[in-house]
């Protein structure tokens, strides 16, 4: 396999340093840090823990497949990296749950399990992306009176600020989950920017029919009093009888604006320009010193 590790650390070198390799089973995102003679540096994006993986068992891998396709589903975990990395080599086909070998493999033909730059990246990366998008867009905008900007800029500022908004809520979901582990009942914790308190808030849930309906009973209480229309038997009712929609329901159109799509790539792109533009912002270090120096010092007040 001398030739073919040589093509396979060649091909993970030759890959964007911001792209990632996906476990085919477990789902996990690793980054492919550095090649060597011998084995093949990765580190997981969730963990951030490093792994080793060597290339006498690429070798083992390679010559189960001489035998015939793999199985994906029935790898161990510890042998997921090993199946995802040699599949972006030339001559192996990762393809219908299975890893194969296959020399008429095309030189263009894309693993699966490579995930491109603008898909790789955390959610606290997509986050600070979207919001930086969303504040160079901003201080583009000549005028706060929105019916003077032309659609598209419109639509730009609507998907960014919609961006922002999801991304945003599923990584302060994430937070909140971390901080309840840390804070007891009604405690609170006072951060630079604002303050948390572990709420407890009760939720009620109906239960089954029965139950409730048995409950009812036990106390003398009639059906009718609680049971309501059902709008599913209704629908039904509706479809099969000549009872017409608007003897039942009071209906209005809501008309509203939805997001069906966003162009990830052109969004990287333009990250990528941004920061080439702060790369040769002349003093461009320095400003960032100062910014970092005056953090220190606000945090040093505020402990004072």
């Amino acid at each position: 396999m001398v030739n073919q590790w040589t093509q396979l650390c060649k091909r993970c070198d030759q890959l964007d340093p911001d792209a990632a390799v996906r476990t085919p089973v477990s789902d996990r995102l690793f980054e492919i840090e550095e090649t060597f003679g011998d084995r093949i540096e990765i580190r997981f994006q969730d963990s951030g823990q490093p792994r080793s993986l060597h290339r006498e068992q690429f070798e083992v891998l390679a010559d189960r497949l001489d035998d015939g396709p793999l199985e994906l589903a029935s790898l161990p975990s510890g042998v997921e990296p090993y199946a995802a990395v040699l599949s972006l080599a030339p001559d192996y086909v990762s393809a219908d749950g299975t890893l194969s070998w296959d020399p008429e493999k095309t030189a263009d033909a894309e693993s699966p399990h490579y995930v491109p730059p603008e898909q790789a990246r955390t959610a606290p990366e997509r986050v600070h992306d979207d919001a930086l998008l969303l504040a160079d867009l901003l201080t583009q905008l000549e005028s706060e009176n929105l019916s003077t900007l032309d659609t598209e800029r419109l639509t730009d500022l609507y998907v960014l600020l919609s961006d922002v908004q999801r991304g945003s809520d599923r990584f302060r979901r994430s937070v909140s989950g971390v901080l309840l582990d840390r804070l007891g009942p009604e405690q609170q914790r006072h951060g630079r920017y604002g303050t948390v308190r572990h709420t407890t808030r009760e939720r009620r849930h109906v239960k089954d029919d029965e139950v409730v309906l048995d409950a009812l009973d036990d106390h003398g209480i009639p059906h009718e009093w609680v049971l309501g229309v059902d709008p599913d038997k209704l629908d039904v009712v509706l479809a099969v009888t000549d009872l017409d929609e608007s003897a039942v329901y009071d209906s209005e159109m809501q008309e509203y604006v939805q997001k069906t799509g966003t162009e990830e790539d052109v969004k990287f792109s333009r990250l990528r320009g941004l920061a080439d533009r702060l790369q040769e912002i002349e003093g461009g270090e320095q400003l960032r010193a100062d910014i970092a120096d005056l953090e220190r010092r606000l945090d040093d007040a505020l402990s004072a």
